[in-house]
């Protein structure tokens, strides 16, 4: 399960590591995209969740906003997932599911995760990887978030979990860290972000707590 916010490169992964294992490691694989929203994945889909619904017409049809006509179009998943069962299960191969990009679904929203405990139950062995972009490095306070929301994630999805900073491939253009790269993988003491908390960005508030 490649999960993520928006933008972190979720469809990218899911483009460059169909890739590798099916040409560098000679493993089938199987990519779903499970973006109601995602018209125009960069990869072939081997399935796609909008061949059952598609955001724009949810929001067309219910007059709704994007994050509500997502949210619908999951629960709606949610109700279809036997459809998807049939074309995943029993192909031996390797599956990544490239989910969608409102965070509260891996955060706090029940259907999403009631989608990852029916996927489990045809026997997939499930691992999520989160995907952050590195960008966020560059500023304490948004840092600390990210880890929070990551955190979040892995305590309402219950599964193992591996979280990556993407295109750090970009981050020279962003500026100097204030720390060396695996300070930010590692996340062993975050007690020396707090030195780099700005009062006039965060507030005293948020910088006491």
């Amino acid at each position: 399960l490649v999960i993520g916010p928006p933008g972190s490169g979720k469809s990218t992964y899911c483009r460059a590591m169909s890739f590798h294992l099916r040409n560098t490691m000679k493993r089938p694989v199987v990519v779903v995209n499970l973006d109601p929203a995602n018209e125009r994945p960069p990869y072939e889909a081997d399935v796609d969740v909008q061949d059952i619904v598609e955001v724009e017409e949810v929001m067309e049809r219910l007059q709704l906003g994007p994050n509500g006509a997502t949210i619908f179009s999951m629960e709606f998943i949610e109700a279809q997932l036997e459809q998807l069962r049939e074309r995943v299960v029993g192909s031996g191969a390797y599956v990544l599911f490239d989910c969608p990009g409102q965070v509260e679904l891996y955060t706090h929203h029940s259907s999403f995760r009631r989608i990852v405990e029916g996927i489990a139950k045809w026997g997939v062995q499930l691992c999520a990887v989160s995907l952050v972009d590195s960008h966020y490095c560059a500023d304490a306070a948004k840092f600390i978030s990210v880890l929070l929301t990551s955190l979040s994630s892995m305590l309402h999805l219950e599964l193992p979990h591996i979280n990556v900073l993407s295109k750090v491939d970009i981050l020279s253009k962003i500026g100097p860290l204030d720390f060396k790269l695996n300070y930010y993988t590692e996340v062993l003491d975050l007690s020396y972000l707090l030195e780099r908390l700005d009062e006039r960005v965060c507030g005293k508030r948020f910088v006491r707590l």
